[in-house]
């Protein structure tokens, strides 16, 4: 039987154990991965007194931009190192790193060493990245190569939508910390499934050079790629995707817990379906993670509808139908506070995704000249690269900026003369006075008691200490401030303005418009749009034309 007449059950029945484990491990990864990251801005920002660390948006798009570009880079060496000792024995070094660090991150609480852990988180994500792609290629052939490859993007997603359901409920429950406890037992898992079950792949025989030259040569190859200019033309368009793609974890989270008013459908699911509140909805409000979930859901159920019509369409015709179907749903998640429109925004963004980047690597292929085929497609982590360093300009400066609550209501409160405390995180109040008394941070934790939970630590006894303590040895210790959290001086601020919380966000969002983000959101779409058409019409259309002359 020839391989063009397998049934579709045929086909599933021809892939190879390692390709179903392949995948496995793939959604498993997805799933620790995103069961964190999905709410990862919102932890990162969070008030302290309900487990977040409690920074600005300028730290937060820092962590996240500065490593997971730094992620998608590193691919560029951890797939030679992978080539040259072994699809098991990187897996085995990825997942212990990842082990490691999903661990530690539930563990650190201040700016450097999440810094530091998540960069060691990133390492892990980076050995493993490259070598999944590798066992599925190598698993799959001719005949059902398209089909493997589609599994292995569903099982991506099936991961995405998991993670962050299972880590909304285990927050809510038991606490931040969890959700990085999770992540560790799903990458032990496996641990367990590849020690038990995986054998390696026969690989093509590489040259003995030395990892470190075997780096250059692979750079080498990626800057000759570069030098075909369509090539590079097409990279630096799809940043502004990414740019504006990345929005949707780094960006609207924090949007939506600030500005999105979801009570009524919180009450709803309250009322009917009560077993899943817990799950749903948190404070009168549903969780924000739900609504940027959807993307995931989304893709989950019509990414193979959405190809099929692609399929028909010019490949960067379909790239600017997805960047307009993109824009405009980003667009309406950030220009209104009402729910409604945040999640038929998200609906419309997700159908822009699946338009636009499954087509990118298909088109990669496409203009690749023959024989290059791997070599461009590995430059194809460039822009995702790009796009992630360029998003904390909006999701770290100018959403702390234009659109972050606190910095608002300061702002508002500063121009009634109302005199408030100042926001100050139990770390930050450690590092703070530690400083002032000349002790090293354990030293001050020793002297004054406050190690352990800090919920647990009578703060008004560490003050008289401190400034006993900085009376004996003649230090001056001036407008001594104790830990207060977001949450406080938000109750303190709507104490103060006789407004309750809902009726105070309204006044903030009529006085400073914080959706204003959403014209530099869109911006970007439609600068990226038009460039793309250009594109379209100065390199690609003129090269379809002779291809179709010859």
């Amino acid at each position: 039987m020839s391989t063009e007449n397998k049934s579709f059950i045929q086909t599933l029945g021809s892939f190879n154990k390692t390709f179903w484990l392949g995948s496995f491990m793939e959604l498993m990864e997805r799933w620790a991965w995103y069961g964190f990251w999905t709410l990862f801005a919102m932890y990162l920002v969070g008030s302290t007194d309900e487990g977040g660390l409690g920074f600005n948006h300028i730290q937060k798009g820092n962590i996240m931009s500065d490593i997971t570009g730094l992620l998608y880079l590193l691919p560029i060496f951890t797939g030679v190192i992978a080539d040259r000792i072994g699809y098991k024995l990187s897996l085995i070094i990825a997942y212990l790193i990842l082990i490691v660090g999903y661990f530690m991150m539930g563990e650190v609480n201040t700016y450097w060493s999440m810094y530091f852990v998540f960069l060691f988180v990133a390492i892990g994500a980076a050995m493993f990245k490259p070598v999944a792609s590798a066992i599925i290629t190598k698993s799959t052939n001719k005949s059902n190569g398209t089909l493997g490859f589609g599994i292995f993007y569903m099982m991506v997603n099936i991961g995405g939508f998991i993670g962050p359901a299972s880590s909304s409920y285990l927050r809510t429950t038991y606490g931040w910390k969890l959700i990085f406890i999770q992540a560790a037992i799903v990458i032990g898992i496996n641990l367990v499934f590849l020690l038990l079950f995986f054998k390696e792949p026969e690989r093509e025989k590489v040259e003995k050079d030395s990892i470190g030259k075997a780096i250059k040569d692979s750079m080498f190859k990626i800057w000759e790629a570069l030098k075909d200019t369509k090539l590079t033309v097409l990279l630096i368009l799809m940043v502004g995707f990414w740019t504006m793609f990345n929005q949707l974890f780094y960006t609207l989270p924090n949007f939506i817990t600030d500005w999105v008013d979801s009570s009524s459908l919180s009450n709803w699911i309250n009322e009917n379906i009560p077993f899943l509140a817990n799950t749903l909805t948190e404070g009168g409000q549903v969780k924000a993670e739900w609504f940027t979930n959807i993307d995931a859901l989304m893709i989950v159920f019509l990414q193979m509808f959405v190809s099929y019509f692609v399929i028909k369409m010019r490949h960067v015709s379909a790239m600017i139908r997805g960047f307009i179907i993109a824009a405009i749903g980003v667009g309406i998640t950030f220009y209104t506070n009402n729910f409604i429109y945040t999640i038929i925004g998200t609906v419309i963004f997700a159908v822009g995704e699946m338009t636009t980047n499954p087509t990118f690597s298909s088109f990669i292929a496409l203009i690749s000249p023959k024989g290059k085929e791997a070599l461009y497609q590995g430059t194809y982590f460039l822009p995702v690269a790009a796009g992630n360093f360029l998003t904390k300009l909006i999701s770290g400066n100018l959403y702390q900026k234009w659109s972050d609550k606190l910095t608002l209501l300061q702002t508002e409160l500063g121009n009634r003369n109302i005199d408030m405390p100042t926001v100050l995180s139990p770390e930050g109040f450690i590092d703070k006075y530690s400083n002032a008394l000349n002790m090293s941070i354990d030293e001050f934790k020793n002297t004054f008691n406050v190690k352990g939970k800090t919920e647990d630590i009578d703060w008004n006894t560490v003050k008289t200490s401190i400034q006993e303590f900085a009376s004996n040895n003649n230090i001056t210790v001036e407008n001594l401030t104790l830990p207060f959290s977001k949450n406080e001086y938000f109750a303190l601020a709507e104490q103060k303005l006789s407004m309750n919380h809902w009726e105070m966000t309204n006044m903030l969002w009529e006085n400073y418009n914080p959706n204003k983000l959403w014209y530099v959101i869109v911006g970007i779409g439609i600068v990226t749009i038009i460039a793309l058409s250009l594109y379209d019409k100065m390199v690609i259309k003129p090269r379809e034309k002779s291809e179709s002359n010859s």
